[in-house]
């Protein structure tokens, strides 16, 4: 979320990757950039770090330019699934085998839940079929973006056994129910997000506040210091590609 998160990031990833002996990092896009969509540049900063993909979100298409990337295999962002034009999923190739991954966006999205999007079961179904027959792919990772923990959940237990993980966010607050369904996906309702911890979702306070109790429009302003947070989900696969653990990673500091 912001500079400030993107510093939460520098600062904790290379430590967190060591400990856990990571080795992919997919990341969450579409607050990164002054906290609405990610430019190019801040892209390639995050890249730099180690963030081998990037997943999208209602506010991923805000900076224009990023579209190009989206829009190219060589480039390991996507848009959304089901809302867009751009391709629904990347492929990661790995030493260990290919990783396919994509998001999808919920139906109830805050400001944007008036938006026409695409049912995200039939699209995840659609990609699914699409790719059965390519035995390349090892893994499949999927992140829905949503406000209702309904939404997140069901479609965790409607891809159960199909896929490795579904990975929820949005709230930027971490759900306490990281788990391993009973077809053997991994699942959290949301992930959380990176940067200031004293702040409304990364946003000042006081701003907020001030919006709530007068009524009135403020425009948001990122809270850039003080306490940080690091939160993250580290999921581990036998050499079957099943699940064998997802664990939350909640640091602050």
């Amino acid at each position: 979320m912001g500079s400030f998160g993107i510093k939460v990031v520098e600062n904790n990833l290379a430590t967190v990757k060591k400990k856990y002996q990571v080795d992919i990092v997919l990341a969450q896009a579409e607050n990164v950039t002054f906290g609405k969509g990610i430019s190019i540049k801040d892209f390639y900063r995050l890249k730099s770090l180690g963030i081998d993909g990037f997943t999208a979100g209602n506010h991923i298409y805000h900076y224009k330019e990023i579209n190009s990337l989206i829009d190219s295999n060589d480039h390991m962002i996507v848009g959304l699934a089901n809302y867009g034009f751009q391709k629904k999923y990347k492929i990661l190739v790995t030493p260990s085998g290919n990783i396919l991954f994509f998001s999808l966006l919920g139906q109830i999205v805050g400001k944007d839940a008036g938006i026409i999007t695409e049912n995200p079961l039939k699209i995840a179904d659609e990609i699914l079929t699409l790719i059965k027959n390519d035995h390349s792919i090892k893994a499949i990772i999927v992140n829905f973006h949503g406000d209702y923990s309904s939404e997140k959940v069901i479609i965790g237990h409607y891809l159960d056994g199909r896929v490795q993980a579904v990975i929820g966010d949005h709230w930027h607050v971490p759900t306490n129910d990281a788990r391993i369904l009973p077809g053997g996906t991994a699942h959290i309702t949301d992930v959380g997000m990176c940067g200031s911890l004293d702040s409304s979702l990364g946003v000042k306070s006081n701003v907020i506040i001030d919006r709530w109790l007068t009524g009135h429009k403020t425009k948001n302003i990122l809270e850039n210091d003080g306490k940080w947070q690091f939160n993250a989900v580290n999921i581990s696969l036998d050499e079957d590609y099943k699940v064998n653990y997802i664990q939350s990673i909640n640091l602050k500091g």
